[in-house]
């Protein structure tokens, strides 16, 4: 059956929030930081700080629905990255999930500190909100990528094969679908592999490998993918 028009009514509201969004997004990246109010959003806008409330019910629901965004265009980054690769080149997949990781970071430097950086004071997520699935949702590509490597048998033994109890009763309960194909040993290395990148595009993001110079800083990026890589089980590109 063909989905029912959208009314204009339901599309201008639907255009309101998403300048809503965009306004709130703008005094992000101008001021540095990921507290925002109404009433600078709606002074921008040319609205009336009550007239927000139609469209949001407070400050929480709209950062609700910035971190949900980051989360899916930082998801849609990384896929498609991963994508345009064949399924079976898993070291390469690897190499651009990473890159577009960092990039995405590099570009979207408000967007990465509003889902990474330090938390917006008195705000807090809903534990099974749309937030974290969405973060399930963007970060699931990396494990995706040692459940592949397992599936094809090129998954190796990690530099560090002892994992605690703690750790594989973790995976057991919070990955259940991975028993049986990713042991604990690689699910600590993944947890390690994405804590290490992760690392690294936060120091980037942040300014503190400025004092290397562009060429460096990118070949000390390859470099350490490569070590990560090589840490953590996933086979070396060819």
């Amino acid at each position: 059956m063909a989905e029912p028009a959208v009314s204009r009514r339901e599309r201008a509201r639907a255009a309101t929030i998403a300048e809503i969004k965009e306004a709130a997004l703008g005094l992000m990246a101008e001021s540095g930081a990921t507290d925002v109010r109404f009433t600078d959003i709606a002074r921008i806008m040319g609205m009336t700080p009550p007239a927000m409330y139609r469209y949001y019910a407070d400050r929480d629901e709209l950062l609700e629905d910035l971190i949900t965004d980051s989360y899916e265009h930082l998801g849609d980054s990384v896929a498609d990255a991963r994508d345009a690769l064949d399924p079976d080149d898993i070291p390469g997949r690897w190499h651009a999930v990473a890159a577009a990781y960092r990039s995405w970071a590099r570009k979207e430097s408000h967007r990465f500190a509003l889902i990474f950086g330090q938390p917006v004071p008195g705000f807090v997520a809903s534990e099974d909100g749309p937030t974290t699935e969405a973060a399930k949702r963007a970060m699931s590509q990396l494990s995706a990528l040692f459940v592949a490597a397992a599936h094809a048998g090129i998954l190796e033994e990690p530099l560090v094969t002892e994992a605690p109890a703690a750790v594989a009763e973790c995976a057991h309960e919070k990955h259940p679908e991975l028993d049986g194909i990713v042991p604990a040993e690689s699910f600590q290395a993944m947890l390690q592999a994405w804590a290490s990148l992760h690392g690294f595009v936060c120091l980037e993001a942040y300014g503190h490998l400025d004092w290397l110079g562009d060429e460096a800083r990118d070949a000390l990026f390859r470099s350490h993918v490569a070590m990560i890589a090589r840490a953590a089980g996933i086979p070396a590109a060819g």
